[in-house]
């Protein structure tokens, strides 16, 4: 394997706004001026944890795929984050891997959350993938997977790290860092785990915090409550 460098951010989002999230992440990511071999966005970074899916939900040609393949493209850098997606009549919460060469590699999720009524709105993924780049083998999450342990299982050593990218409320925080921390021993691999900051519709507060958890260096890298950009 290859050194792999990774850029995390962590921001506010506005509820339900797709061309303004675009447009914020647009900036951010532009900011990135150290070489980056992939960048991690949020869960639902265009809209928030919505379940307006009616006036959201895009197809896989829509203005964020788009401009996910547009600005991997242009900074020569993986890209991961996701989006609400209709798909064959379902509405899907679809974690997007866009490759700078232009490939799409796509995961829906698998738990939904039920205390929101997301499994009211979305149906489930039933598909783990697991994504190469530079030697590494990454197998990405979304948000509430964090609570199911057999379907993180790294079972035969298959993947060298795992993603998860949240809406994660701030009074579970501890449940975040701990659960976090047990997904890296129990599957002996590396974690990132990247969450979001600011206020859900209801006033839901989200001032989390965002780890990257080396287990086989020991190391936890946390940005605290506040936005930010972690590279590692």
């Amino acid at each position: 394997m290859q050194d792999l460098k990774t850029t995390i951010i962590q921001t506010e989002l506005v509820w339900e706004d797709i061309e303004a999230n675009l447009a914020g992440f647009d900036d951010k990511i532009d900011a990135v001026k150290d070489d980056t071999h992939l960048i991690i966005l949020p869960e639902m970074f265009t809209t928030g944890f919505s379940m307006n899916v009616v006036s959201l939900a895009q197809d896989m040609t829509g203005s964020a795929v788009k401009w996910l393949r547009e600005k991997s493209r242009q900074k020569n850098v993986d890209i991961v984050g996701s989006i609400i997606v209709r798909e064959d009549g379902k509405i899907f919460n679809r974690l997007i891997w866009s490759k700078s060469q232009g490939e799409i590699f796509t995961y829906d999720k698998r738990h939904l959350f039920r205390m929101a009524g997301e499994e009211k709105v979305y149906s489930a993924g039933h598909q783990n993938i697991t994504v190469e780049l530079r030697g590494w083998k990454i197998r990405p999450f979304i948000c509430y997977d964090l609570r199911f342990p057999v379907w993180t299982r790294n079972i035969e050593n298959l993947y060298d790290a795992a993603i998860f990218i949240a809406n994660w409320p701030a009074r579970r925080s501890w449940h975040w860092k701990l659960l976090l921390q047990a997904r890296a021993v129990e599957n002996q691999c590396y974690v990132i785990g990247v969450n979001r900051v600011g206020t859900m519709s209801k006033m839901i507060a989200i001032n989390n915090l965002i780890s990257l958890i080396l287990v086989l260096a020991g190391v936890i890298i946390i940005c605290g409550e506040h936005k930010g950009l972690i590279m590692a």
